[in-house]
């Protein structure tokens, strides 16, 4: 099983950016129908899932069915939800009302929700906060013992 997956859009690419190791399928621009339609042939499945669609989501578009496809898809001990913080006027769909959709989601399914203070375009993170979501949805690291490595597999029997 893969350590890392990140999903979505171009909230995921950035935070990807930060997270070498992760396996990524996430396209700037991506609505949620988009990202089931573009990465239906893909195995979602990773000890962390970390996903971020939402904010190019419009009227059109039911956000609420596509984001439970999605997770439906998902296999992983950790998921976590990067919360939309904006999106397009034009898109004529309240950000609140697709924060709701994502929240109840992660509320049901048991998935972390990390939100985020966004850059001045009122809809991506800054670069420090980009970083900070990608050490958020890190897994934690194992403490190494005194002895090393070669301690815990070149001892004798």
């Amino acid at each position: 099983m893969l350590e890392c997956m990140i999903l979505g859009d171009s909230i995921a690419v950035g935070v990807a950016m930060h997270r070498p190791e992760c396996e990524v399928y996430a396209k700037v621009g991506l609505s949620s129908v988009q990202f089931g339609t573009i990465y239906a042939d893909k195995i979602l499945e990773a000890k962390t899932v970390i996903i971020s669609v939402g904010s190019n989501d419009h009227q059109y578009v039911p956000t609420n069915y596509e984001l439970l496809k999605i997770r439906g898809r998902i296999s992983a001990d950790t998921v976590y939800w990067i919360m939309p913080q904006g999106n397009a006027k034009e898109a004529n769909v309240t950000i609140t009302k697709i924060q709701a959709m994502v929240s109840k989601i992660a509320n049901t399914m048991g998935d972390g929700v990390i939100h985020f203070t966004p850059s001045p375009d009122g809809i991506h993170p800054t670069t420090k906060e980009y970083k900070r979501i990608a050490l958020e949805a890190a897994p934690p690291k194992e403490p190494e013992d005194d002895e090393g490595y070669a301690g815990k597999y070149n001892r004798p029997y």
